[in-house]
């Protein structure tokens, strides 16, 4: 009787709640939130606002700049956003929201030595300060100030890789978080 009542009402209940269970998930959605409202994105130009006459690092050797990231950082954004699919770069005109930013700080900080005190490791930090735009309300989504892509690079041994390389790393990884912040609206 235990066995029957078993198969027939209990093991059938637990199914359906474990289906109804696993087919609402854990709160994550396949579409965004934004993208239900708008479909398009203008990134205007990104401005540098580094500072390379101040010295605001202490004489630290490592934090230089490098010419047009501002334009590099720009095209990482555009091409992150086309991958992404969500919101479709456009014009100015055409564009729902408006993405501006300006370059604050770019930083290439030492992270090992080896035994005779030489740099071994760097860590790569580009930051940049955001303003998400919706254009038909003329009105500010969201702002980040010191918003980081990072990575970190070996110069040296068989896991090295060029500082440019490094650097294209760091952009990849800021504009993925750009589209992140601005798509999934965390």
């Amino acid at each position: 009787m235990k066995s029957l009542l078993f198969r027939r009402i209990i093991l059938p209940a637990a199914s359906v709640a474990f289906l109804a269970f696993a087919l609402t998930g854990c709160g994550y959605t396949t579409h965004s939130v934004v993208t239900e409202k708008f479909s398009t994105i203008h990134i205007q130009p990104f401005s540098n606002k580094v500072d390379i006459t101040k010295d605001t690092y202490g004489g630290n050797k490592y934090r230089i700049y490098r010419p047009l990231l501002e334009s590099d950082i720009n095209l990482a954004v555009t091409n992150a956003f086309l991958i992404d699919g969500n919101l479709k770069p456009a014009t100015e005109e055409l564009g729902d929201l408006v993405l501006k930013g300006e370059l604050v700080e770019f930083r290439r900080d030492p992270l090992r030595y080896d035994n005779n005190d030489n740099v071994i490791e760097y860590r790569i930090n580009i930051v940049v300060n955001l303003k998400l735009w919706d254009k038909k309300e003329n009105k500010l989504l969201w702002e980040e100030n010191n918003f980081t892509g990072d990575t970190t690079y070996f110069n040296t041994g068989s896991q090295a890789r060029s500082e440019d390389q490094a650097v294209s790393d760091a952009l990849g990884d800021l504009a993925r978080r750009i589209v992140e912040r601005t798509v999934e609206n965390w």
